[in-house]
């Protein structure tokens, strides 16, 4: 028999956890930075918004902005020798320095 899923955010706990002086929503620069094509950004999930969020096998994962969907950024990320394009909102990215 083949397993049952669990879903998405089974076995997410502590990838999800914040730091106490964390808590809550994160800043609004957080959420309107804008990116351009060709910048080069890290995703970090962002556990109080659950809106637009990748997989959580992306997090840490560095990728380059292709285009814009929508309020989302398309996001091309290589995982596991493959090319793959994700969708994420701005929430969950960080510009790569």
């Amino acid at each position: 028999m083949v397993r049952k899923s669990k879903g998405t955010w089974f076995r997410s706990r502590h990838l999800l956890k914040k730091p106490a002086r964390k808590k809550g929503m994160p800043p609004l620069s957080a959420i309107l930075r804008e990116y351009t094509n060709g910048d080069r950004i890290t995703v970090i999930l962002e556990p109080s918004v659950q809106r637009g969020r990748p997989h959580r096998r992306f997090h840490g994962k560095t990728g380059i902005i292709v285009g814009k969907r929508g309020k989302s950024y398309l996001i091309n990320i290589k995982d596991m020798g493959r090319e793959k394009l994700i969708i994420s909102r701005p929430e969950h990215l960080r510009p790569q320095l």
